[in-house]
């Protein structure tokens, strides 16, 4: 039997509940989002003459749960459009909704009797085969279906997602006794290829994996602060980054979430283990407690252990300072150790061998998550690598706890923690006997995607700047590695070379890498650099050599996939749009940003997107082109950045032919597979483009818009200047209407207006002011 999903209920229409039916409108399921029927009428709604068998009312939780799907704000559609794979109904009169569904998520309230009758009421409409799934994160799986016939056990399991369910890698899928391993075996493989999901396999432990291990570590950290009797914005500096946190660290990290359900979550463990040293690990300290019974539940409530106060005219987002029971404005100081940290080569090392108070603590706080998640194996998972999984996928932690072991040295922290009298399990002492001294032993172990390891794939071409790696096939991978993965000259030598190859043996190129972002465009240190030395030929020749290289790219004798993630900006999206296929992941943020740093695109972007607003028009008469025109000449000089890409498409960046992905890991092993599907189906080079321009009367119907904006103090007279040097570019320059224009001929208009642009004491002042604060400057 070959399953797919095509269908799906989702039943609870909360926060998560229409979270989980979003994720899946947006990978192209039909969805039934049901809930309950309100118990009673209030007295807004009798005044409204609604009553009890009006479907306004009885879908009215199920509605709520789509008008929250639908608010842009929530984030929570790629596209708007998709909402309208989503059917609402309610539990009483629609549960019939289910009979053709292939998966039927539960999502309601954390109470077991209201699960099993579920179950019941579900058993009754399921078709056979039909998943059902859980999404519980405190009740027992198995204890949900004890009651339930064997067939529909079989086909049961937890499938804990995190929130929000689009933007949270985890997927804890969580099996029972019965569960055949053919449905694991499919929704792991649903999870990762369709939903973009990281698969962790838990057991039916409390807290399952994340939670367990994510919710010791807070209240640890919180145990420790309290030890070492220090306050909130000391141990957001301990808990940070230096130790490979988000920013948001604990408590602000929290607020977010709500301290009460953090509460909640800690009190599940306690109600449910035996062990008396672990009842104590997970009990949450007095004044956390204090700030859940007065109402401070973080963001939701206003106020939890952040709260933000207007200080002095501006906004200051005071901690909460428990002697003094009130708010209070935080000092900002950064404490030595974690400066040190943070300057390391290895800032974990750092952090736990300082000898400051930071590194003390920092030191017993990963020490007692790094043994208590050893001694959790094999409770919670047989596979100590889903511990680091979850936590990275689900907590957002750079490393795991067994990466973060490798990171700090097995050897010398297990030395130093019998040193402290401590306990190592018995599984860990075995490894080591065996000579297995670290958990790890190169990049991407266990994962099921392609990896770009430099240790294990031949170094083609390269340099400090960008590799071109043999990835196997025939395939060569384009991998920028600068800070930011930049466009510096370096780089586009290797992109010259990829050319190069591309004439040879290969059959293809891929554009990518595994880092933190796709690039973040061309390297402007170089760029301020030029301009304060008054190099202008250098400069000259900077973006001519940016515009050869895309222009290699586009017109190579192979086929070239750019994979982007995370975001492309600048250089880094014209590099996108340059390549002959693109396979996107779903989160990209891509946009032509230049004019925030007082200029306009010069390696192609301009020239780019003037052949796609052409290529977009049903034909090329004025009346057709100019809203095209104005469109892509608004995009760029609003630097608008893609939501996602499927907002990409619209804003012109990618093309309606990009092939969207979900999983970023996935993302090279794609490009590879489109490379060479591109090649066995017979590629042909790009034809040349024609480019008919509207010259004085594209550029005069911009201008007026353009003043518009000046006078509605939209932008200034600075942005204006720019704004009409981008005109000029994307019209034609001097050419009159309807003139048919070569490529070569729109990339020198557009170099010339980014030289220019670089003249002006304004654009210095933009350019320095991004390297200074990562920040756009309005002069």
């Amino acid at each position: 039997m070959v399953r797919a999903i095509s269908k799906a209920a989702v039943i609870g229409a909360g926060v998560m509940g229409s979270g989980i039916a979003a994720l899946l409108a947006g990978v192209g399921i039909e969805v039934k989002l049901l809930d309950v029927i309100p118990r009673e009428l209030d007295e807004n709604e009798t005044e409204k003459n609604l009553t009890t068998e009006i479907l306004a009312y009885r879908n009215q939780y199920a509605q709520a749960g789509l008008d929250r799907i639908l608010n842009p704000k929530t984030g929570l559609l790629f596209h708007r459009d998709q909402a309208r794979l989503i059917t609402i109904g309610n539990m009483s009169d629609n549960m019939d909704m289910l009979m053709d569904c292939d998966w039927i998520i539960e999502v309601v309230v954390e109470e077991l009797n209201v699960k099993k009758q579920l179950m019941k009421s579900i058993a009754q409409y399921r078709k056979a085969g039909c998943i059902v799934s859980t999404n519980t994160s405190g009740v027992s799986v198995s204890e949900i279906v004890e009651e339930m016939s064997h067939e529909f056990k079989e086909h049961f399991l937890g499938t804990h997602f995190f929130n929000p369910p689009r933007m949270m890698r985890l997927f804890e899928l969580i099996p029972t006794a019965d569960t055949l391993p053919e449905i694991l075996t499919f929704m792991s493989q649903f999870g990762q290829k369709v939903l973009g999901k990281g698969i962790v396999l838990a057991k039916d432990t409390p807290n399952y994996i994340s939670n367990r291990i994510g919710v010791f570590a807070l209240v640890n950290a919180m145990q420790k602060m309290q030890k070492y009797d220090l306050e909130i914005p000391v141990m957001e500096q301990i808990m940070g980054v230096a130790l490979g946190r988000p920013k948001s660290a604990i408590f602000r990290m929290l607020d977010m979430v709500g301290i009460d359900v953090f509460v909640n979550t800690a009190r599940n463990v306690v109600s449910n283990t035996e062990d008396a040293a672990e009842k104590l690990a997970y009990t949450v300290p007095v004044f956390v407690q204090n700030l859940v019974d007065h109402g401070a539940l973080g963001d939701k409530a206003k106020g939890g252990f952040f709260q933000k106060s207007i200080i002095d005219g501006k906004t200051v987002n005071c901690y909460w300072n428990e002697k003094k029971q009130a708010y209070e404005e935080p000092k900002p100081v950064l404490l030595a150790g974690i400066e040190k940290a943070l300057k390391s080569s290895n800032k974990y090392a750092e952090m736990v061998y300082g000898d400051a108070l930071e590194n003390k603590v920092a030191w017993e706080h990963i020490k007692d998550i790094l043994l208590y998640s050893a001694s959790k194996v094999p409770e919670i998972s047989e596979d100590y690598t889903m511990i680091d999984k979850a936590m990275v996928w689900g907590y957002n932690w750079e490393l795991g706890p067994f990466q973060i072991w490798d990171a700090i040295g097995v050897s010398s922290s297990i030395e130093k923690m019998k040193s402290e009298g401590e306990m190592i399990p018995d599984w860990i002492e075995k490894r080591i006997a065996a000579g297995n001294m670290n958990f790890y032993i190169g990049k991407g172990d266990g994962s099921p995607y392609l990896c770009l390891d430099h240790r294990k794939m031949r170094v083609v071409k390269g340099n400090d700047d960008a590799s071109l790696l043999d990835i196997g096939d025939g395939v060569l991978c384009l991998e920028f590695h600068a800070q930011g993965n930049a466009i510096s000259p370096k780089s586009m030598g290797i992109i010259a070379q990829a050319a190069e190859e591309l004439r040879n043996n290969w059959y293809g190129l891929v554009v990518g890498n595994q880092k933190k972002l796709f690039s973040a465009g061309a390297n402007l240190s170089d760029i301020a650099a030029f301009i304060e030395r008054k190099e202008w030929t250098e400069l000259e020749n900077f973006s001519m050599g940016l515009q050869n290289a895309m222009m290699e790219l586009k017109y190579a004798a192979k086929p070239v996939v750019a994979v982007p993630f995370a975001a492309a900006f600048g250089a880094g999206a014209e590099i996108v749009m340059h390549a002959h296929q693109v396979a996107a992941q779903s989160e990209l943020n891509i946009g032509l940003v230049e004019a925030g740093v007082g200029v306009i695109p010069a390696a192609g972007g301009c020239k780019e997107m003037l052949v796609r607003a052409v290529a977009s028009c049903s034909d090329t008469s004025k009346i057709s082109l100019l809203p095209a025109l104005k469109k892509s000449w608004k995009t760029i000089m609003t630097g608008a950045v893609s939501k996602n890409a499927y907002d990409a498409i619209e804003k012109g960046y990618l093309s309606p032919t990009t092939q969207i992905t979900m999983n970023p890991d996935a993302m090279i092993e794609n490009g590879k597979k489109m490379v060479l599907q591109t090649y066995e189906n017979g590629y042909r080079r790009l034809m040349p483009p024609i480019i008919p321009v509207l010259g004085d009367y594209g550029r005069t119907s911009i201008l007026y818009e353009l003043q518009g904006m000046v006078d509605g103090n939209f932008i200034t007279e600075f942005d204006a200047y720019i704004g009409k040097k981008l005109a000029y570019v994307l019209s034609g320059g001097d050419a009159v209407a309807g003139t048919i224009v070569s490529e070569q001929y729109i990339l020198d208009l557009e170099r010339e207006a980014f030289l220019s642009l670089c003249g002006e004491a304004k654009t210095l002042e933009r350019i320095n002011y991004m390297l200074q604060t990562g920040k756009r400057l309005q002069n």
